[in-house]
């Protein structure tokens, strides 16, 4: 039977739905304006063997028939998901994940199927909301409902869940999770929002989750199922545990006491700053594999105990210095960032801008490829043919960390940090209509070893300087932790490495300009965090991320004056869609008549975002603009000229008087004898000749009969 309930979203009903489809799922169909997403969640009766992790997964199913279309291509059906797909799945996951016991191991899968799209709301929110109905109302033991709205500020107003077109007009577009209590993630891209908007934005953001959350346990109580199902979760054996103290306790205790002498000035701390190793990491690795050695012969079939025992060792006397001595795992003070450098220009003849930033042992290469516009990316998504004039790559190879795995193309982890560092500069990239370039930029990550994401915001703005990119402002990004007791003391980290992301409880990434912030992504452990502890996150980021821009300026202060040598010389401009074909003539035969007259390498008409776009490429920026002037006079008709403009003309007749110019297809101006030079000129076949082309300007026009004045713009 079929039951429903629903919630005012600032206007607009978010309904829902559970018992009429999809019936041996645990179901939820999450209406929201003309949006409408299936989530089902399903849990698996058989736990997961030889696993060390709660086996959670999410996935978005993007349907074409949603937006009322049949998928391009050859088999005409969806393939991989899409990125944006993806996207969601992630933003979907992580505010779920942390209200799971951890040691809960039968598989749970979350599918949310799109089944139709109004291209007004986003359907991510719709997403996440239908997930936690789906496992609020189903038997799988989930601790408590999760709530998420999207935030914008329109002319100093704040709206909730704005529509696509109001984001285009909002200084900020950012997605808030959490509990009725406190906050669980928060993601973000701003047009420079400061840290007190932001933070504004979540507390707004966190009054109508309370409203989500409320009606998720009306529903519950209504269409849930009340009785929990019988799960395995992994239980340590004390024993074993015990053991594992006894054996490895004092030792990583003094590994720690070591790294606390250094940092308050002892003789060792050379080597445990060495750059080409991890003291600590390799410190407790040996370690491990003494103890693990040992276990194994007195608990032979107990591995899972040793493992996990000897991690929660590791976890709890890392945490303990950090909170109690405020020393963390390399020596550093809680606000102290590691040893930074940078590096521009290191193949100039060859690529188009590169950038090395190197924080620590994190390090990320951004390279910087120009191209045409007819170079972007055209995308077949849901929301119609999109085009991404800038994108951002990011590569995460397995040498990065010293370790081996196949390489089966980019995974969810490297399409979530592309996409976040695609959203720290997106804002910063100059329109095409002051720089007419496609963009792409690939972070490679060489060394990892904590925020690295974060890294390739710094190595990608670097690289656009290097380029001459002109950027509105160079961007820097840092990634802070979180060490949280159970009697809320805390710790707030600057610049976390892997061990601190890895045992701590937060991870928090702010990338953004000396202005204010760009991107945001917020990602955490424990079942929430409070806003006095993101107000704190906050306020220590933009110290950070003053610290790093300086760093990265004092290389290059600013994008260079001219574009990289090796970088195509490029024009685009708007003509009327009506124009597209005269321009390209006839079995494009006008196009390639002026790719020849010009010597061109690449004349692009097309019809871009519902505009004629023409895109003009060549090794020479005079041959450019000589084209440009060409296919600007032949859009004209003749009762569109006008005194003052300026056309690239083509002499068609010589006389003793002068010499007639042809400015646009059936219409002629006379340049008069006296204008043909600067100096006096007695024979105009001296100075021009038949089918020359020149450059002329109109200076008369008889209002009469129309006939026009031309004078020489280029002598």
């Amino acid at each position: 039977m079929e039951k429903k309930c629903s919630v005012d979203i600032n206007g607009t009903m978010m309904e829902f739905s559970s018992g009429k489809v999809a019936r041996r799922a645990n179901s939820v169909l999450v209406k929201y304006g003309g949006n409408g997403v299936l989530v089902t969640a399903v849990m698996n009766k058989n736990p997961v063997t030889n696993m060390d992790f709660f086996p959670l997964t999410v996935d978005v199913e993007e349907r074409m028939y949603a937006a009322g279309k049949i998928p391009g291509g050859f088999f005409k059906r969806e393939g991989r998901a899409t990125d944006k797909a993806i996207l969601i799945a992630r933003l979907t996951d992580r505010p779920l994940r942390p209200l799971f016991d951890k040691n809960l191991r039968n598989e749970i899968q979350i599918i949310a199927t799109v089944l139709s799209v109004d291209q007004v709301n986003p359907y991510d929110i719709s997403v996440v909301n239908g997930a936690s109905m789906a496992l609020c109302i189903s038997d799988i033991p989930f601790e408590e409902p999760v709530g998420a709205v999207r935030v914008g500020r329109i002319n100093e107003e704040w709206v909730i869940n704005p529509s696509y077109d109001q984001l285009k007009d909002s200084i900020i577009d950012i997605v808030v999770a959490g509990t009725e209590e406190e906050i669980l993630m928060v993601e973000a891209g701003g047009r420079e929002a400061s840290e007190e908007i932001v933070l504004e934005a979540i507390k707004i953001a966190h009054l109508h989750i309370k409203k989500i959350v409320d009606i998720q346990r009306e529903f519950r109580e209504t269409a849930g199922i009340k009785v929990k199902a019988e799960v395995s979760h992994f239980v340590l054996n004390e024993e074993v545990g015990s053991k594992i103290r006894e054996l490895a306790g004092d030792r990583i205790k003094s590994v720690l006491k070591e790294i606390e002498e250094s940092a308050t000035g002892g003789d060792n701390k050379e080597k445990i700053e060495d750059p080409h190793m991890d003291y600590l990491e390799e410190k407790l690795s040996e370690i491990k594999n003494e103890v693990l050695e040992s276990t194994a012969k007195l608990f032979p079939d107990d591995s899972e105990s040793a493992e996990t025992g000897f991690k929660n060792l590791e976890r709890e006397l890392v945490r303990q210095m950090i909170l109690e001595k405020k020393i963390r795992p390399d020596g550093r003070n809680p606000d102290e960032i590691r040893p930074i450098s940078c590096d521009v220009g290191l193949f100039p003849d060859t690529t188009h801008g590169i950038g090395l930033f190197t924080r620590g042992k994190t390090q990320a290469l951004t390279i910087l490829a120009l191209g045409s516009i007819r170079e972007v990316q055209r995308l077949d998504s849901l929301g119609g043919e999109e085009f991404k004039r800038y994108m951002h790559h990011y590569n995460f190879p397995p040498f990065s960390t010293g370790e081996t795995w196949p390489l089966r193309g980019p995974k969810r982890r490297e399409i979530g940090h592309g996409a976040l560092a695609e959203k720290a500069l997106k804002p910063m990239i100059p329109d095409e209509e002051s720089f007419p370039y496609a963009l792409r930029l690939v972070s490679e990550i060489l060394e990892s070893n904590g925020s690295t994401s974060m890294a390739s915001v710094c190595g990608s703005t670097l690289a656009l300087m290097d380029a001459g990119v002109p950027i509105k402002e160079p961007v820097s990004g840092i990634a802070m932790g979180l060490v949280k007791s159970d009697d809320n003391k805390f710790e707030v980290l600057s610049d976390i490495q892997g061990i601190e992301d890895f045992y701590g409880d937060m991870d928090f990434k702010v990338a953004g300009t000396k202005n204010g912030i760009t991107a945001l992504q917020m990602d955490i452990k424990v079942k929430g965090i409070g806003i006095d502890i993101i107000k704190e996150a906050l306020e220590r980021a933009k110290e950070g991320r003053m610290f790093i821009l300086k760093k990265m300026l004092e290389v290059i202060p600013a994008p260079r004056e001219a574009l990289s040598k090796v970088a195509p010389k490029i024009t685009t401009f708007k003509i009327p869609k009506d124009k597209i074909g005269d321009i390209i003539g006839p079995g494009g035969k006008t196009v390639k008549s002026l790719k020849e007259e010009f010597k061109l390498d690449e004349i692009d008409v097309s019809d871009y975002n519902g505009e004629g776009l023409v895109s003009i490429t060549s090794a020479d920026m005079d041959s450019i603009n000589m084209a440009r002037k060409k296919i600007e006079s032949m859009m004209k008709s003749p009762e569109d000229i006008k005194v003052g403009e300026e056309f690239l003309g083509t002499v068609v007749s010589i006389t003793p008087f002068g010499a007639f110019v042809n400015l646009v297809p059936g219409t002629d101006g006379l340049l008069h004898i006296s204008r043909v030079a600067r100096e006096r000129v007695k024979k105009v076949e001296d100075y021009l000749k038949m089918g020359e082309k020149i450059m002329v300007k109109v200076c008369s026009i008889d209002p009469r009969t129309r006939k026009i004045g031309l004078e020489r713009t280029d002598i």
